[in-house]
């Protein structure tokens, strides 16, 4: 029996990606969480043939999750599944070891064939995603200098530009504003912004929001 786990912070998504996975595997048992925090507890606590997570969640991010993931089961496919444009995050996706990276506008057959992919031991990107990771390895002198933050740095970045203190960034990623203000130092001396209003207007010039 394929067993899957599916980590998003919308009901609605979680039932939707269901839907679609119990109309094509017969044999298919599925569960959901809602956080970062229970997708780990799941992964360790069970057997997974693949987990689907989404980036963004309450607390940690799927990245940070995916992170812990690898460090005990390294051969788990991680799909993620996100609202965000591939060419912001699929990059990044690829070098934390994900198998594969959708869009959630994705047609419900391309979910089904990248599991299937990811399922034969394979990596599932779209043909835009792999022209993205040529570009990227011919071109890696050019890189903009967001491209360099961390994840974590990249998170609390679009979260400045959208406005977002560094209390409020604090209370949503579940992290103390010490560190927070840390991770702001460390996105101004790599990108070389002055203020949240540059980091805001680089955001909105890079479409990063």
């Amino acid at each position: 029996m394929l067993r899957i786990l599916i980590a998003d912070d919308h009901t609605v998504v979680r039932k939707g990606l269901r839907q679609i996975l119990t109309d094509h595997f017969k044999e298919i048992l599925i569960e959901e969480v809602a956080e970062a925090e229970s997708l780990i507890d799941k992964v360790i606590t069970a057997g997974w043939d693949v987990v689907i997570s989404d980036i963004n969640m309450p607390g940690r991010s799927g990245l940070d999750a995916l992170k812990q993931i690898r460090a005990v089961f390294p051969g788990l496919p991680v799909l993620f599944f996100s609202s965000h444009p591939e060419e912001h995050y699929a990059i990044r996706v690829l070098k934390s070891g994900a198998s594969g990276y959708l869009c959630k506008d994705s047609a419900s057959e391309v979910l089904v064939n990248a599991v299937e992919k990811v399922l034969q031991g394979k990596k599932y990107f779209s043909p835009y995603v792999i022209e993205q990771l040529v570009n990227y390895i011919d071109a890696d002198f050019r890189k903009l200098s967001y491209e360099y933050l961390s994840n974590r740095e990249f998170d609390v970045m679009r979260l400045l530009a959208s406005g977002k203190s560094v209390s409020d960034i604090a209370e949503k990623l579940s992290l103390s504003v010490t560190t927070v203000s840390t991770y702001r130092r460390r996105i101004i001396a790599k990108t070389g912004l002055r203020s949240n209003y540059d980091i805001t207007k680089y955001a909105i010039e890079n479409q990063l929001l």
